[in-house]
């Protein structure tokens, strides 16, 4: 097993007993319970983000923006925020529950470009003259928290994710990402704990 590992994450909005109630309460929730099992544990789990200076450029007019993108595979959403999270808005943990970053740089900058491009054509593509797309890394690499919750009965296990920043249920995405990384280290090292 390896050791834990110093992070720095940005502060979660969802607490564990928030996510328990999340993942427990309601009318889907006991459908889930039916169908996929009932709650086993519930683990938090952290993904790297890198954050990008964007400069877009259409018709002669700048706009400058910052998006952080997922530096594992770069495909889940996007992060914006008005400026660089701040040491105050992020905590230093230990964990063994955090995915390891495998993109460098420029592979984050071609992804972040083409989903950036993508949300500006969404916002107007008649009015965009001339675009173009320009992004800069922000050092200071940072974790999103997550809420795991594992439903299941015998040995087969289903999750479900909660985004504790944004209060969302993630998707496939997310579940596979880290089912991925679940079935290349055999567990979720630590951190998860039955109800």
């Amino acid at each position: 097993m390896f050791p834990p590992k110093k992070i720095q994450s940005l502060k979660p909005n969802v607490s564990r007993d928030q996510a328990i109630q999340h993942f427990s309460a309601g009318a889907l929730n006991r459908l889930a319970s039916l169908t996929r099992g009932r709650v086993r544990s519930i683990a938090d789990l952290y993904i790297p983000y890198r954050t990008f200076r964007m400069k877009i450029t259409s018709g002669g007019r700048e706009q400058g923006r910052i998006f952080a993108l997922d530096a594992v595979q770069g495909v889940l959403d996007l992060f914006e925020f008005p400026e660089h999270p701040a040491e105050s808005d992020l905590l230093t943990i230990e964990t063994r529950n955090v995915l390891p970053s495998s993109l460098d740089d420029s592979q984050l900058r071609d992804r972040i470009i083409a989903k950036v491009r993508r949300i500006v054509f969404a916002q107007g593509f008649f009015k965009l003259r001339d675009l173009q797309i320009e992004a800069e890394v922000i050092p200071g690499d940072y974790c999103v928290p997550y809420w795991v919750c594992f439903r299941g009965v015998s040995r087969v296990a289903h999750l479900a994710v909660l985004d504790a920043v944004r209060r969302k249920r993630e998707g496939a995405k997310v579940r596979h990402m880290i089912e991925e990384w679940l079935r290349s280290d055999g567990e979720i090292r630590g951190g998860s704990r039955g109800l």
